[in-house]
């Protein structure tokens, strides 16, 4: 039960961060490095925790989660350099792409991608209908009413990490349930006798 926990504790953690990240990217085009730091802190403490435990099922190897950080990284550099995002996104998705190893990389890719793609028509959108009469200076809606292309690429990261954390696994209950030794799944299944 201890590590069912910990693992949680980490997941939401690092789930909710991730949105604390997204919001400051909608307000401010902004994402403080702390948050990535807390996110990757989490997926480590995590990991080491249930290994040392000898829950190990839930994640696959840790060069698994290395490789999928990785390869984020190079892609995510490739997208800083022709400034399609910015540093922290960079940051932001490589530590969720942690999380996600090589199991839920594509996933990962994929829901970010459609995440940064619905964005991108709302910020066009936002450009052309100016709907909104006095938004928060410095704010994305600012911005991209004021002409500047810009998405909150941090948004479209975290729904990416949502959903490929939904495909991996992490929220499935059932799933979830080699937790328990096989004595409490024994008694939760004949109905506790």
């Amino acid at each position: 039960m201890f590590y069912l926990v910990l693992f949680l504790i980490c997941l939401f953690l690092s789930l909710g961060v991730g949105v604390l990240a997204g919001l400051s990217d909608i307000r401010g085009m902004v994402i403080p490095n702390i948050y990535s730091v807390v996110i990757g802190a989490a997926f480590l403490i995590a990991f080491a925790g249930l290994h040392w435990g000898g829950k190990t099922h839930i994640f696959s190897s840790f060069y698994s989660h290395l490789i999928a950080a990785g390869l984020m990284f190079v892609v995510t550099v490739i997208l800083f350099a022709t400034r399609t995002i910015g540093a922290a996104d960079s940051k932001l998705g490589t530590v969720f792409a942690l999380w996600a190893g090589l199991k839920g990389f594509a996933p990962f890719l994929l829901f970010m991608t459609l995440g940064g793609g619905i964005l991108a028509v709302a910020a066009l959108i936002l450009q052309k209908k100016k709907p909104f009469s006095a938004p928060k200076k410095g704010s994305w809606v600012a911005r991209v009413q004021g002409g500047e292309s810009k998405v909150p690429y941090g948004v479209a990261i975290v729904f990416g990490a949502v959903m490929a954390f939904y495909q991996i696994g992490y929220f499935d209950l059932s799933g979830l349930s080699f937790f328990f030794d096989n004595s409490f799944n024994d008694s939760f299944n004949s109905g506790g006798s």
